[in-house]
Order: C-alpha cells, then structure tokens, then sequence
C-alpha cells in the first residue's frame, strides 16, 4: 500500500507538467478549426513527459537525444495527419519542408479560425515537446518543481500573445493552469536527501530541521506571492478590460504580383488571343438561379445583360477592384492564409443563397489569382489564401499549369422585385467604393449628372448608365488597354473616326463605375470568365462588368456591353462635351473644306487723271511690282507650309508629334486630289493612301490602275524601282497604328515614336509630291489649303 502511495505521489508532477503543456494547447487552439490541435499538442506533452521519466535512469546527456528522436517521429505522423485533414498533395518530404520554411510565417498571417494544417501545427507541437522535455528534466531530475514550471508558463504566455484579441478571454484555462500548478506543488516530493536515506528514517531532531526549513521555504514562498501580488495586483487589473496586442500586425501577409492588382489591364491582351485556353472547368449547381427582374428584361431594347441575373452560364470571378485613383483600378485586398473551410459571412436580408461546385484545372493563367465563383466557402486540392472583404483567393504560390483544386461557393442571388426600390449604403463604411479621385473631366460630371437627373431611385440611376453605354457605345477587340481619366474621356466622347466610341469590357465596366460614384453609386469592377459552366474557358470568355452595392441585396451586377447585333446610337447632342470643352482627341475637327480660289474683285472704272504716267510707263512698273508681289507671296507661302511642317513633326510633346505626321499625309492627299472624309477611321484612310499613291504611280508609267486593292502589294509593287517608294506605302500602316494610341493613350506615346512618324511622314509626301505631274509639284509647295486648315482646326468649334 505504502509503495502504491509512493507511485501516486510520484506521478503528480509529471501529470502536472503534461496538464500544463496541454492546457496551453487548450488556449493556443481557441483559435483554430476543430479540437485537432489540442489532441496533437497533448500527446506531444505526453509524449516528451513520459520520455523524461522513463529514461529517468540513464545519463542526463543520453535522455535529450532519445527524446529529440521521439518527438522527430511524433511530429512526422501529426504533419501527415494534418495534412490528410486539410486534404493537402504532396509526400511527407514535400509537406514537412514547406512546413519547417514557412511554419511560423503562415501560422501569424492565416485567417481565424486557422485550419489545422501541417504549417499551422509544427511550431505548436515542436514547442510542446521541447516545453515537457525542459520541465521534466528540471522538476524530475533536479527536484525542482517550481522552476520545471517556467517551460509550460512560458508556452502558455506565448500561446495568449499568438492568440491575441481574435478569441474571448482565456479564463477557464487560466483559472485550471494555476489549479493544476497548485496540485503539482502540494504533492509532498519524495526525493532522499544526500546520504540516500528516506525521510521518514532520519531521527527526530534532522527531522524536525528538516520541517523547519520547509516552514521557512513555504513562508517565504507565500511572502513572495502576496508581494507580487500586491506589486503586480492593480496593473493587471488595468488591463482586464484592455484588448490584446495582435503580433499579426508585425508580419506580412502574403502579396499579389503587380500583374495581380491590377487584372483590368490583361483583358485587351485577352481579348487579342480569344482561342489561349486558360481553364478547364466543371461545374453544378444546385437549383436554377433565380429568374432576371423585369426592370431589364432580356428583351429590353437596350440590349444590356439584366442585372442581377447569370443567365444559363456561370460568372467565374478572378478579382475584386476597389480602389480608383483616378489612373488606375486596384485590388487593395488583404489575404490571410487560409485552410479548407473558409470564413463563412452573412449573406444579403434579402438575397437568396445557392450552392455552386466548381472542379477548375489551369491551364495557361498565370499570376497567383485563384478563379473561383463567389462567394467561395470551402477549397480542396489546393492552398489558399483569402480576402473575407472581396471573397477573393490567391495561391501564394503562384498558378501553375495542371494545378486541379475544387471550390464549393455560396451564390448570392438578391429579389429582383426589390431593386426598384432599394437604396444604397453610405457613411465611413462604403466610402472607399464611393470615393472619387481628384481630376474628373468636366464633361464626364456633366454627363452622370444628366443620367441622373431624371432618375431618382438608385437602381434607376445604375440601369440608366447601364443602358447609356450599352446603346451609344461599340466593343473592338483590338482596343488599347486603358482606364485612366484621359482614357476614359476619350472613350465616351472622342469621335468615331479617330477610336474613339469603342473600346473592350475593360473601358465599359470602368467607365461605369466612375460614372455610377459621380452619382452616388458605391460602385466596383469584377474581372473574371463568362463561361457555360462546363469545358474549357479561353481567353475570349475573360470580361469585366461593374457591381452596385445596394442596402439587404449585397453587390448586385451590371453588364453595360451591346449585344453583339445592336448598332450604337450616336451620342446625342444633349451628352456631348460642350464647345469650351471640347472632347480629348487629336483627331482633326470636320471643317468645312475652303473654295479652290477667291472671287474676282472688280476695279473701278475710270481713267488716269491728267498729269499722270502714260500707259506704258504704268504698264511696266506695274508688271514689274506684280511679279515683285508675286514672288514675295509665294516666298512667304514656302516658309508658312515649312513652318507648319516643322511645328507639326519637331515641336510638342510625342502624341502632337505624331498627330501633325498624320496631318501632314492627310494634307498630301487633299493636294494630290485624293481628299479623305474626318468620318473615315485612321486604318481606312491609310488604306486610301495606299490607294492614291498606287494609282499616281500608274498613271505617271502609263500601266494603268491596279488590278488589286489598296492593301495590294502586287501591281503596285512591281512599279517600283527602288525600295523607298514600297517602304513609304507600307509605313502609312504604321503611322495608322501609331495615331489609333495616341488617340487613346496619349501620354504612351514616345519620343522615338515621334521620331519615326515623322520620318513616316516625310516619306509618304516626298513619294506622292514625286508622282505628280511638274507643274504640280512646282505648285505642291505653296496650295494655302493646309494653311486655312490648320487655322480653322485651331479655331473654337
């Protein structure tokens, strides 16, 4: 009975240590996903106590490594259970070095509550071992029980610190980590004392020394405890209702690649190789989505998606975009790394909530973006990082090409009979999706102002500008990527002939964005894959379309794109920039072409007085000052058209630059007899170009006209007798291309652009100027015609 006693006694301590060490599982795993944590912490506490105790016998150098060798293969099996949990690929090697590498990065930065995943539990459980090995050896061994505390206390202060103010107060454990050490204490020790005699056989005076000291060790002890107590007593009592410092805050949380944060930009390069394949995807839905409202019924002869409606296909979303600055759409998301179960939100008062599962394979996206449709709630087969705000995912990895995950989302479909009538946030809380950065065109104000004017309620606001660009607007694939101010004035008011008017779902969805917060409309852009649902998504499926935010209906969607056989209205004279702010165009201004030579003005009848000079007197000085004048006017046209010449190719900034080039082909053709209408687009006049010097060629050898058309390069080729004549019919092409990019970017365009517009230029007038008849090219020099239009192209229209 007596030795059963002992052995009880003898266990106290070390099933004190495992209690703490558990017990700092317990506060550590308030934050995580399921009790998988706490179970692996507590058997690495078992684990490292019950080591310590059985190899109590050997030499204290020899227990360290047989039990660094234990907890190798503990921690081995609880990262491959934790990642057969998580549903993670990979073997053990591949697994247990990512996460060694990343372990407490990801364990700092990974969304509440955390999944308990093989980078989430190596640093817990390898810091349980090593917190029971320290305090076995120190209370067992040593005898010092108090001090073999430290290493517990010390997991458990770290654990509160990791935790943070993302879970309620630790009480419970607290209150039962001072029990259990209360426990551990008061076990009466049996270790004998130096001469190897127990205790209870020393006579009576050593015993008695013996208690003695104990009394004092105990009184000092409680003496010590109230002093802190009373020292440390009202700090932590200040600090009861404090909230806790979150260590997250120091670490980084993973980043998208530039690429990323701005995905706005990929589409016009998309849009360029509709065929790349991008994804695979299958998918299934449960139930059909709900029926579009009738406010934008399919047959709506605005030809605009319904809002709030999917239709028979599936919106694949890629990113979310906040942030304007006016310049640029951002993503401005913050990701937290996150496991299989993602953070559920509440949805929409008045929304109904579908269930979509998606098996996506990657193909050729890159970035680290991950396609997923919103909102998603739970990723296998891949590891995530998430954005709870925009229910967004990264790989912090990066997408690579047969990369296979699965997502189950949560589809959101808002009562369309209550869109009508909904109105939309406002405060601190939306004003990142309401703001609106500084430098809005006057024009682009005046015209959401006018689309508001008669539209009151919010959702009629929103599907009048939805209606706005899906009637007066065209999509082009080939359109210059670009959303900034310029971009975008150019896009709603630069004139057709010139690009402007047209331009990818990228221009559509910004532009009504901007538009919808000039109204009040906290508005976003989406970008992601319009797809059926099932097979691969190319390319050609990537679009952006704009979100409103509306009070019980969450984000609803708008799709101000044309249907495919909708002819764009021209914008109406009540839209349009007024004359002192004309539209951001370097496209020439329709004038009125000026009349080949003045009215004749009659002299006065009458003859010389008496006295005069005789006629042949007058006669000659007059034939004399004519010529005179008439040299000095040609003299003065030369250097006017030289003037004009050189201003237009060397003066200003690149765009003007190539501007004046394309002027300069344009004024060459008016003086050949070729003149081209301001309503043709720069491709079309460059093919009428061609054209003209074709046939000036042929008419000066006498081949007659060519057998093909202007982009011919038969005919036409074979008149040449030297490389620059081809050289110049081929580089008005060029110069087309340049100017289509200044008309919508102008500030893209480059010095050396510019350079060679000019040289462009230069060519194509010296080439045609050369194929005229002599007496036109002596008269080539010095036609007003660009003169007077430059002057009125100058003039306020």
């Amino acid at each position: 009975m007596t030795h059963v006693v002992r052995v009880l006694r003898a266990a106290v301590v070390p099933a004190a240590l495992i209690g703490l060490t558990v017990l700092a599982g317990v506060a550590l795993g308030r934050v995580y996903a399921g009790d998988l944590l706490t179970w692996l912490v507590g058997g690495a506490a078992a684990g490292s106590v019950l080591v310590s105790v059985a190899a109590r016998r050997l030499p204290s150098w020899l227990v360290a490594p047989v039990s660094v060798a234990a907890m190798a293969g503990w921690t081995l099996w609880s990262l491959r259970l934790a990642a057969d949990h998580a549903e993670l690929p990979g073997s053990l090697l591949e697994v247990t070095t990512d996460a060694a590498r990343n372990g407490i990065p990801r364990l700092l930065t990974a969304m509440i509550p955390v999944e308990p995943a093989p980078d989430t539990v190596l640093v817990p459980v390898v810091a349980a071992w090593l917190a029971g090995l320290a305090g076995a050896e120190v209370a067992l061994r040593a005898g010092r029980v108090l001090l073999g505390y430290l290493p517990a206390a010390g997991l458990y202060a770290a654990a509160l610190y990791a935790v943070g103010p993302n879970a309620e107060p630790a009480i419970g454990p607290t209150v039962a980590f001072v029990a259990v050490a209360a426990v551990g204490l008061a076990a009466p020790g049996n270790a004998a004392p130096a001469g190897g005699v127990p205790a209870a056989d020393l006579a009576p005076g050593i015993r008695a020394a013996v208690r003695l000291r104990l009394a004092a060790s105990a009184t000092l002890g409680v003496a010590l405890v109230v002093g802190l107590v009373a020292l440390l007593g009202p700090l932590v009592a200040g600090q009861v209702d404090g909230r806790p410092v979150d260590p997250r805050r120091y670490v980084e949380p993973p980043q998208v690649q530039s690429l990323d944060e701005n995905p706005l930009i990929r589409i016009s390069g998309w849009a360029l190789h509709p065929e790349q394949k991008l994804l695979d995807v299958s998918t299934e839905r449960d139930g059909a989505p709900p029926a579009p409202p009738d406010a934008a019924a399919p047959d709506d002869e605005s030809g605009a998606e319904p809002a709030a409606s999917t239709g028979a296909g599936v919106r694949i979303r890629l990113a979310v975009l906040s942030d304007y600055d006016g310049v640029t759409w951002r993503v401005g998301a913050t990701y937290r790394n996150a496991g299989r179960i993602l953070p559920a939100a509440t949805p929409p008062e008045a929304s109904t909530v579908g269930t979509v599962r998606q098996q996506i394979t990657v193909a050729e996206l890159s970035g680290r973006l991950l396609p997923a449709v919103a909102t998603p709630r739970e990723v296998s087969g891949a590891r995530v990082a998430y954005d709870p705000e925009s229910g967004t995912l990264i790989r912090p990895e990066g997408l690579t090409p047969g990369l296979r995950y699965e997502v189950t989302s949560a589809e959101e479909h808002p009562d369309s009979n209550l869109l009508g009538t909904a109105n939309v946030p406002a405060g601190d809380e939306v004003a990142r999706v309401l703001r609106v950065a500084d430098g809005v065109p006057d024009p682009m104000r005046r015209l959401a102002a006018q689309l508001a004017e008669e539209n009151g309620a919010p959702f009629a606001r929103a599907l009048a500008i939805e209606q706005f660009l899906a009637e007066h607007y065209r999509v082009v694939a080939d359109a210059p990527s670009g959303h900034a101010y310029p971009n975008l004035g150019f896009f709603l008011f630069g004139p057709r002939n010139g690009g402007g008017q047209e331009g990818t779902s990228e221009q559509f969805a910004a532009a009504f964005a901007v538009l919808g917060r000039l109204s009040g409309l906290p508005t976003r852009v989406v970008v992601g894959f319009r797809t059926g649902g099932q097979g691969p998504v190319l390319a050609g499926d990537a679009y952006a379309w704009p979100e409103v935010l509306f009070d019980g209906l969450g984000w609803v969607p708008f799709d101000p794109l044309p249907r495919p056989d909708n002819e764009p209205r021209p914008v109406e004279e009540d839209f349009r920039p007024t004359p002192d702010d004309p539209p951001p165009s370097e496209a020439p201004a329709p004038t009125v072409e000026p009349s080949a030579s003045p009215e004749p003005v009659a002299a006065p009848d009458g003859s010389p007085g008496r006295g005069g000079l005789s006629t042949p007197v007058l006669v000659a000085g007059g034939s004399g000052g004519l010529v005179l004048l008439v040299g000095a006017l040609l003299l003065t046209l030369v250097a006017m058209r030289r003037s004009l010449t050189r201003s237009r190719l060397v003066q200003g900034d690149p765009g003007r630059r190539i501007a004046g080039a394309w002027q300069e082909v344009t004024d060459a053709l008016r003086l050949a007899g070729r003149p081209v209408g301001d309503d043709l687009a720069a491709t079309e006049v460059a093919g009428h170009a061609r054209q003209a010097l074709a046939d000036a060629r042929a008419a000066v050898t006498g081949d007659g006209p060519p057998a093909s058309g202007p982009a011919s390069g038969g005919p036409a080729g074979s008149a040449q007798t030297s490389s620059g004549p081809a050289d110049a019919t081929s580089a008005v092409d060029e110069l087309a291309a340049l100017l289509n990019q200044v008309g919508f970017a102008p500030a893209a365009a480059t010095p050396d652009q510019a350079a060679r517009a000019a040289e462009v230029a230069t060519a194509y007038v010296t080439t045609l100027r050369a194929a005229r008849p002599w007496w036109r090219r002596l008269l080539w020099s010095v036609h007003p015609s660009p003169l007077t239009r430059a002057r009125a192209n100058r003039s306020p229209q």
